[in-house]
């Protein structure tokens, strides 16, 4: 087909998988980060830091991609520094590739914030009704998703190439050291749970455990991604991507106790934040993991609690439209209890949970 990818952040939750997928189908995939994995099948490692311009044009001299998917951002401790960081990671690495040229199509991953708002504003204020759907347009606050977008767009403007926006809600895949990463953190939670007899409570707010939800997949974003990048239809476009069933936690609780052997704790209504009920749990996951030869003994590179709890605890409803991208012939579904099985099968597998 002669389509090579370039993907930014091939180490996180979003781009393993996606790189995963391509290297399936064919493309010729190279992977960047500041320490890109070595033992990605098919995938040529580029090391680069997206906020250093001469290390990335250093890094990216030999490439020539057909397409660029950017998977990765950087936290930082205010909105305003997040949209100078990550709005300058994304400048960057187009300007670095604009002198090579051969650039048709950029894909940019997002996310829910769009219609929720950022961290500091994060489902407050006025919010677009459920189901989010990508004709409502942006909120009235400073957010680090539009400068990224913002800056897709004056380089395709620029430079013409096509573009497409994914705004996927919780994302459920295989990765590690990620700092989103609901399915692996809850694994972790599980464990130590059985571990210790403690109950399996559910860390929420009753809005989420009542109301209904839905998460993402990152097998289907990845499929997602791969269509938008090859579509004629789909150029210049934002979509969202969920798995495309609905659930409530107060359902999806108990399925994840069955799976590992443990009964799901009633729930009485009173958030209880897994960054709370896992305090102090590293040592007895390092106990864990020397007894049971797990391959990574440090439960910080595997839990991100904080953002686990930001998702559990928002106390409004959250669903996802997907009509726009079905409209254009993007028909893929996943079970999302089987999203979260598949993830406990492979970890258990990898030797990541006992």
């Amino acid at each position: 087909m002669g389509r090579t990818a370039l993907i930014a952040g091939v180490s996180g939750i979003v781009g393993n998988n996606l790189a995963q997928h391509l290297v399936s189908e064919g493309w010729e995939v190279a992977g960047l980060a500041r320490r890109p994995p070595a033992d990605l099948p098919g995938i040529t490692p580029v090391a680069a830091d997206l906020l250093d311009p001469a290390s990335l044009a250093s890094a990216l001299t030999d490439l020539r991609p057909s397409h660029v998917f950017i998977t990765t951002w950087l936290r930082q401790e205010t909105e305003a520094e997040n949209i100078r960081v990550n709005g300058a990671m994304v400048r960057n690495l187009l300007d670095a590739l604009r002198p090579n040229g051969g650039v048709e199509h950029v894909a940019l991953v997002t996310g829910l914030k769009h219609y929720l708002g950022p961290f500091e504003a994060y489902g407050k204020g006025t919010l677009p009704e459920t189901p989010f759907r990508e004709s409502q347009g942006r909120l009235d606050v400073e957010n680090f998703y539009y400068a990224q977008e913002d800056a897709v767009f004056a380089a395709a403007a620029r430079d013409g190439f096509g573009w497409s926006v994914h705004r996927p809600h919780t994302i459920i895949g295989y990765a590690l050291g990620n700092a989103m990463n609901m399915g692996v953190t809850l694994a972790t939670y599980a464990t130590l749970c059985r571990e210790t007899g403690r109950p399996f409570r559910f860390p929420g707010s009753a809005a989420q455990w009542n109301g209904l939800t839905d998460v993402t997949d990152a097998r289907i974003l990845a499929r997602q991604l791969a269509w938008a990048a090859t579509t004629p239809a789909a150029r210049n476009e934002a979509f969202n991507i969920v798995n495309g069933d609905v659930f409530r936690w107060s359902w999806m609780w108990g399925r994840i106790a069955e799976w590992f052997g443990i009964e799901a704790a009633p729930f009485d209504g009173a958030p209880q934040p897994l960054e709370q009920q896992m305090d102090g749990a590293a040592q007895l996951w390092s106990e864990i993991a020397a007894r049971e030869t797990l391959k990574e003994s440090d439960l910080g590179r595997l839990a991100s609690a904080w953002h686990t709890d930001a998702d559990l605890g928002r106390p409004i409803e959250v669903v996802t439209d997907m009509s726009k991208s079905r409209r254009l012939g993007f028909l893929d579904y996943q079970a999302s209890d089987d999203s979260f099985f598949d993830l406990f099968t492979r970890l258990r597998a990898e030797r990541i949970i006992p």
